[in-house]
């Protein structure tokens, strides 16, 4: 396909289309790993924009991110710089189910991050939109052309187009076309599917914002941060300082003398009320009057859908977020809603605390075109082109954290085929980011995928604490973070094998403390401090969770080894599955249309049975001889 374009572009190793969550890990990624890379965005000032509510991680979310950093990635650390409220999930629960949560300042997220992406060596940023892709007759991406006529030439493409492909957004009965509100759609997927990928419809939404100064505090519930912070970042005590930050940063945990003053959320509740006007609207909802086609995400509905599928309950929660330190906006976290203008209005006002709240900006649905993910490798290439990378929303997931993570590994992958070096996939035991790949190109979603703690087999391998323990080794093997940061890691672990080594000689209440923190009800602050400073303090949590949780953990690693083994059995590429003696037509066609690289990939697709299985082995085994 020529281009008719008359400027163009030097030739870049990666260009990365979008700057979103999952477009700055990409293009960070490659730059990290010493590529150009051009960002090419419809608006500069929106690089890194929260559209949704203004928080970072939550439940596996939070491990995602602490995943990124350990990786070398950019949300962890910004998150920290910009947070207002930090706080642990799960803190009462077992160590696998706690993550990280903070809200942060959305302005000042989105202007330090912009900042960081037009610092990054060998990163150019361009404005402009899409119009097509340029691929050669070898079915080889080679660049980009935009609608002001310029094509931007490259060696690989990154995909990040959020929901802008296709976007339509609804506040009722209207409709308007767009990204996201005040932003223009982009019409990348006709030539996507002119190119002969499947495209389909997804569907998601956001709250309203109301302002903070008509909000009736006194009858809600306060939620306040939690002390110490739970940062998302192990660079930002080293990192983030005055001297070296700019001014969009609000925390400085790099300064000694640096406090922070966490500003509290708040909680309501809906009542039977809100619920009443709710149900008398829905006929003017987009979702139940048939005009939204795209399925929405099952586990962040929409206050209508909450009212219909759980006709029972009386109330439902509604948490108020503060948006920044300079704005008086808050997000009413807990109902997403696509209700007209008015019939919003109505209904805030029946929850308490919200009486007189002012709408500033309403709650919408957005509809958006996206490409089934099973039309990707594991490095998130596409089948049907080489050197095209698809991440974030257009591969069928919801969530800043889930996107951020695929940008990561997609521009990774592309930046080290460009550098003819092996590729980079996460496996399932090693990362919450190896599962959801792993999850998108098998099983592939017909739903906005968000990732949970119970999608993971190996949760307690996988915890939130240990996420630069898995990965920075991995990481710095490929060259995504420098040897200060690997050695920083490597002294870590050292410390905690030591301490674990230690609490097997140290004696607590007549016992080693290593049985000691095994008793159900002991826990390591309940030990007196002059024991605490025999340890290394800041890792003691650790300690004593590889102590408590030994025996599971070496259970899980056992079993996470067998799986390794199967996975490492690799399906030749070129293999007819016709010829798969006795193996059932629907497994023929499944296999056929996902194309497995491994058998443990091929046991993971829906409707493959042991059975197939077995019949593919003996297939290998007789095709090896």
């Amino acid at each position: 396909m020529n281009s008719s374009s008359s400027q163009a572009s030097p030739l870049f190793d990666v260009l990365v289309v979008g700057a979103g969550h999952a477009g700055i890990e990409a293009a960070l990624a490659a730059s990290r790993l010493g590529c150009s890379v051009a960002v090419l965005t419809h608006n500069l000032d929106t690089i890194g924009q929260m559209s949704c509510n203004p928080a970072i991680g939550g439940l596996a979310k939070g491990h995602i991110v602490r995943e990124i950093d350990a990786m070398g990635g950019a949300m962890g650390l910004n998150t920290d710089a910009t947070a207002i409220q930090f706080r642990m999930l799960n803190a009462s629960k077992g160590p696998s189910v706690r993550a990280p949560r903070a809200q942060c300042d959305k302005t000042a997220y989105r202007a330090r991050m912009k900042m960081v992406l037009e610092t990054a060596p060998g990163v150019r940023l361009f404005q402009g939109d899409v119009v097509r892709l340029l691929v050669n007759g070898e079915q080889q991406v080679t660049g980009a052309v935009t609608s002001l006529d310029y094509t931007i030439c490259a060696r690989s493409v990154v995909i990040c187009s959020g929901t802008f492909m296709q976007g339509l957004l609804h506040v009722g009965l209207q409709h308007v076309t767009g990204g996201r509100m005040g932003c223009a759609p982009s019409s990348l997927s006709k030539n996507l599917a002119a190119l002969g990928f499947q495209v389909e419809r997804l569907k998601t939404g956001t709250s309203p914002r109301v302002n903070g100064r008509s909000i009736n505090f006194s009858v809600c519930e306060v939620q306040p941060g939690d002390t110490p912070e739970a940062l998302f970042s192990y660079r930002s005590r080293d990192v983030l300082k005055r001297s070296s930050e700019p001014f969009c940063t609000l925390n400085t945990w790099g300064d000694e003398d640096f406090r922070m003053e966490q500003m509290p959320c708040w909680i309501t509740y809906t009542n039977q009320a809100t619920h009443d006007i709710i149900r008398e609207n829905l006929k003017f909802s987009p979702l139940y009057s048939g005009i939204i086609e795209g399925i929405g995400p099952r586990y962040c509905p929409s206050i209508e859908d909450k009212i219909v599928r759980f006709a029972e309950k009386t109330s439902h929660q509604v948490f108020l977020e503060p948006e920044g330190r300079g704005t008086e906006e808050f997000y009413l976290n807990g109902v997403s809603t696509s209700l007209p203008y008015s019939a919003q209005c109505d209904f805030i006002h029946t929850i308490p605390g919200l009486e007189n709240a002012q709408l500033i900006r309403p709650g919408y649905a957005v509809e958006y075109d996206f490409c089934p993910p099973t039309q990707l490798h594991p490095t998130l290439e596409t089948k049907l082109v080489e050197n095209l990378y698809f991440a974030g929303q257009i591969n069928g997931t919801s969530g800043y954290e889930e996107a951020a993570a695929q940008g990561l590994m997609a521009g990774t992958n592309a930046a080290l085929k460009v550098l003819d070096k092996p590729s980079l996939v996460l496996r399932r035991d090693q990362s919450y980011i190896g599962v959801m790949i792993d999850d998108l190109v098998t099983k592939g979603t017909d739903e906005p995928y968000r990732m949970f703690t119970s999608r993971a087999e190996f949760r307690l391998l996988l915890r939130q604490d240990n996420a630069d323990l898995r990965l920075a080794p991995l990481a710095f093997e490929t060259g995504l973070i420098t040897r200060k940061e690997f050695l920083k890691t490597e002294a870590r672990q050292n410390a905690i094998e030591e301490g674990t080594a230690q609490a097997s000689l140290v004696k607590h209440e007549g016992v080693p403390l290593s049985t000691w923190l095994k008793r159900p009800g002991n826990d390591w602050t309940m030990l007196p401090e002059e024991l605490k400073k025999m340890f290394h303090v800041e890792h003691l949590d650790a300690i004593a969770t590889d102590i408590q949780y030994e025996g599971h953990i070496e259970r899980q690693k056992k079993q996470a080894e067998k799986i390794t083994r199967m996975e490492s059995r690799a399906i030749p590429a070129d293999i007819d599955y016709e010829q798969v003696h006795a193996l059932k037509k629907e497994a023929v066609v499944k296999l056929g249309k996902i194309r497995p690289g491994t058998i443990g990939q091929a046991s993971r697709i829906p409707g493959i049975t042991p059975a197939d299985i077995a019949l593919l082995l003996v297939h290998l085994q007789k095709r090896g001889r």
